[in-house]
Formats: structure tokens, sequence, C-alpha cells
């Protein structure tokens, strides 16, 4: 308790410097902090904390960052090769015989604790928000009431809104070990409305030990609606999980839908494809990075049609050389894409090396959004979803509303009669191919946003995107995307109480069973009759 007492008199001293005129660091001030025993260290940091000088904050500070040394005259502040007189703040020569400040347990908290005053009480909102923080973690490990005047007369001040909240449960926190039952009570319901999983602990820990009825039942009130929140924030953080995955596996599978849904064609180095682009991200990551740094997190909007350009120019290699010959030969045409996915792995471990490459988000990707006090929802995972559903309206367009669209479905409906009207199918089946590829070019790259990048990247989701373009319906978009989702919510609901094995082969059964009972998938469609 007294520790705490402490550090709350020196946040009191550093708010009481506001209102007071400033009081310059003297030697012996420094001498104070730096040398003596643990009480007289303990005030003379009290009375700095409090002086409003910027030189006293930057030798608490450089006495936190143990970088403060002394002579029984003199106290210096060591930063790297240099040493500053910490009284002037000038250069100064560090005699052989300075010696450390030394720092116990004790001191290390009262200094934590005056440095989260003066930063919550002069900095920006940013610091503010580090400051109340700390504040709020000393009330929770070590609530006590003496620190309600200061948590008090901190939150008259005009203050940002997350470091509001955080002092706002310092003091519910330092209330609940009141003698008085009314603040107490208050405390409870309090912590009961934040709904914050972080009070989840102290709740439970005060609820042992109060003797109040009426307390405890607020105590066992606001304890139920905080796992009412918890189990909610687990449910929907499953849920976007899921839906996080299934927007995976829609890329993934689009370019299938195309490729196989469409023209017919297993595509076995479906997934190579993948890879391709996901090694085009790289690539122009490094270009940025070398010689464009100021732009850098700009290089997204380079890197998506590099990787659409890339995939798409070998699928339409691979079209014009190996699968034109063997349309209407579904067992030919499995081996010789197998066979070309495994010549893509070995062309790029010799081009790039076997070892994994790291792919970095933009600034703008990094980080994420908070909901429900333990929900978390990252922005990468969030812009693949957006970049999903642009990818599908974007296919789902040019399938219905262009040119080749046109051409596409009618040499897929009837090729003879297709040909009859002058459309020339075989170059329309080298663009729908290479268009099928570009968009697999387009999910590497979506992918290389979330792990790394490697030569066996896309083996991981060429079975499934296999099971999502059949378990939807061959060439049906909607089923697609139907099944993408379905299936990525099933997996992770599953994989929440069985485990990640037990839930691939959970959905494996599903997808068997589903398919057994319906051939045609969600959707029913033509399929393409391949004429020789």
């Amino acid at each position: 308790m007294r520790g705490v007492f402490v550090r709350c008199c020196v946040l009191l001293a550093a708010w009481c410097a506001l209102a007071g005129p400033a009081h310059a660091l003297t030697a012996a001030d420094a001498l104070a902090v730096a040398r003596g025993d643990t009480d007289d260290r303990i005030a003379a940091i009290t009375r700095l904390a409090g002086s409003g000088d910027e030189r006293a904050a930057a030798l608490l500070r450089a006495l936190a960052a143990e970088s403060l040394k002394s002579t029984e005259t003199q106290v210096f502040i060591v930063e790297g090769e240099t040493a500053l007189d910490a009284t002037s703040g000038q250069p100064a020569t560090l005699p052989d015989m300075a010696e450390d400040a030394m720092l116990n347990n004790r001191l290390r908290g009262v200094l934590d604790t005056a440095l989260a005053g003066i930063e919550l009480f002069s900095a920006g909102p940013d610091r503010q928000r580090e400051a109340a923080r700390s504040l709020q973690r000393n009330a929770f490990n070590d609530p006590d009431p003496e620190g309600l005047p200061l948590i008090e007369k901190a939150l008259a001040i005009e203050l940002d809104p997350q470091a509001r909240q955080s002092l706002e449960l310092a003091q519910a926190a330092m209330q609940l070990a009141s003698e008085d039952e009314a603040q107490r009570l208050a405390a409870a319901l309090k912590l009961g409305e934040a709904r914050q999983p972080i009070v989840r602990p102290l709740i439970e820990e005060r609820l042992k030990n109060e003797a109040s009825a009426q307390v405890k039942a607020a105590l066992a009130t606001s304890l139920a609606a905080i796992d009412r929140r918890v189990a909610l924030a687990s449910g929907l953080g499953q849920a976007f999980t899921g839906i996080s995955l299934g927007s995976i596996l829609l890329l993934a599978a689009l370019g299938l839908a195309i490729t196989y849904g469409l023209m017919g064609v297993i595509n076995m180095a479906h997934g190579e494809l993948i890879m391709i682009g996901a090694y085009a991200t790289w690539l122009v990551q490094g270009v940025f990075r070398q010689y464009l740094p100021d732009w850098f997190d700009f290089y997204l909007l380079f890197a998506l049609p590099a990787a659409f350009a890339a995939s798409a120019l070998v699928g339409a290699v691979m079209e014009r050389t190996v699968i034109r010959f063997l349309y209407g030969r579904p067992l030919e045409t499995l081996l010789a894409t197998w066979g070309i996915s495994l010549v893509l792995m070995q062309m790029v471990r010799s081009l790039f090396g076997a070892q994994n490459v790291a792919v970095e988000n933009p600034s703008w990707m990094s980080g994420g959004v908070t909901l429900l006090g333990s929900l978390n929802l990252p922005w990468n995972r969030l812009v693949i979803l957006a970049f999903a559903a642009a990818v599908l309206i974007g296919v789902s367009l040019l399938i219905a509303r262009t040119r080749l669209g046109l051409f596409v479905r009618g040499v897929t409906q009837n090729r003879p009669i297709a040909a009859c009207m002058g459309v020339n199918t075989a170059r329309i089946d080298t663009w729908a191919f290479a268009l099928g590829s570009g968009i697999a070019g387009l999910a590497g790259c979506a992918l290389s946003q979330i792990g790394n990048v490697g030569p066996d990247l896309g083996q991981a989701y060429i079975v499934d995107s296999f099971m999502v373009v059949v378990l939807g319906g061959v060439g049906q978009l909607m089923g697609t995307v139907y099944a993408a989702l379905g299936l990525g919510l099933l997996n992770k609901f599953i994989e929440g109480w069985a485990g990640a094995v037990l839930a691939k082969i959970a959905v494996l059964v599903f997808i068997i069973v589903f398919i057994q009972k319906r051939p045609q998938g969600i959707f029913a469609l033509k399929g393409r009759s391949v004429e020789a």
C-alpha cells in the first residue's frame, strides 16, 4: 500500500505542476535522484516529477532507461558515446570514476508512475493513451483508494477519449477496494457496464473477499455481463475468421471456376499459377523497396496488374502449347497439368531459391479494428474481403456484360454454332484460360499479404479450390461464392471445438455426402461438351 501511495503522490505532484511555477533542475536535485538511499531518492523523484521542468523530466527518463551515471558532485546522461550534464543539458566529459545510478523494483514502480503522470498531463493524445493504460495496469495490479483524488483530477481535464476510458476503469478499480460500500457498489456496476474482459480477474478476486451481499450481487451480475460479451466476441471472431478463410478460398477458386467450370479443363497447375502471382507481388515489392522507397505503400497498386499479367501469360502459354491438344481427354489433361505444376515449382526454386520469401504489408494494411473489447479484425484480412468481393463483381460483369464474356458463354454452350457465327473458338479458349489464370495470380497477390511466399504455396489451395467449384456447381459463379463462404465458416466453427485436423476430415466427409446426394452441386449447370 505504501508503494501505491507514494506513486499517487508523485502523480499528484505532476498534476500540480500545471498550476504552479516551474522549478529549475539543480545539481543537488540531480544528485538526490541518482545517489543515496531509496527513500531519499523517491522523495527527490516526487519533487522533480511535479516541477514542470523539462530537464527534470529528461533526468527521470534517463534514470528509467538506466542511462544515468554520477560522481559525488555531478550527474551525467549517457547517450551512446556522448555524455550530457544532467543539470544543463550541455555536452560533458564522462569521468572514469562515474558510477551507474542503480534501480530496484520499488524505484522502478515509482519511476513508471511518475513518467506516466508527466505524459498524461502534458503530452498529446497518443502518449496520453499510453500513460492512462499504465495507470490502469497499476490500479488493476494493486488497487488503492488513496489514488482516487489523482484520478478524479485527471478526469477533470481535457483528455483523449481512450485515455479517459482507461482512467475511468482505473477509478472503478480503486473504488472497488474502498471501505465505503456505496463506492464499491458503484464501481461494481461501472465495471459491468464497461464489459471489458480485462476487468474480469479483478471482479473475480473481489467477489471472493466481498462481505456485502448487495455488492456481491452486483459483482456477479457484472461478471455475467462480461462473460456474455466475451462469448459474443468469440462467436463473431470465429465467424469473421471463417468468412476470411472463405474469401481466400473464393479468390483461389474463381479462376478455377472459369478454367474447369466453364471450359471443363482439370488444371492441376492452378495452384502454381497462384504461386506465380505471389512471386510477382514479391518482385514488385523488391523494386519499390530498392528504387522507390518513398512510394512503398503504393506498391500493391502495381503488384495487382503485374500478378495478373504474369499468371495470365503463363496460362496462355500452357493453353497454346499443351492443353489445346487435350480437350475432351480429362485424364490426359490432368496428368499433363500435374507435370506442368512440377516444372513450374522447380523453375521457381531454381530462380528464387527453395526458402520462403516475405512480402511486407503496406502501412495502411497494418494493425486492425478492435470491437467489443477483445475482437480484433486485422486490416489485411478486411482488405482481402473487400478485394475478393471486387474481383467477384468484376468477373461476373465480364462474363455477363462484355463481348468476351458473350463469346465464352456461346462457345461453352454450343461450340459448333458459335463457330458458324464467326467466333474464333480457338482464340476464345486461349483468352478464357488466360483470364482464369490471371485471376489465380490475383489470388496469389492477396495470399502474399497474410503469409510467406514459397514454391509450395499453391499446393495448399488446389484441392480446396476444386472442392469449392464442385460443391458450388460446375461453372456457376454464385455457387462458388456460397461454397467458399460455407466451407470457410463450417471449417472454422468445427475447428473451434474439434481441432484443425478433425475439422478438415469433417468438411471432407460433408462434401462427399453432399455430392452423393446432389452430384450437380449447390446449383445445377450445363457442362461443356468438348468436341474433338
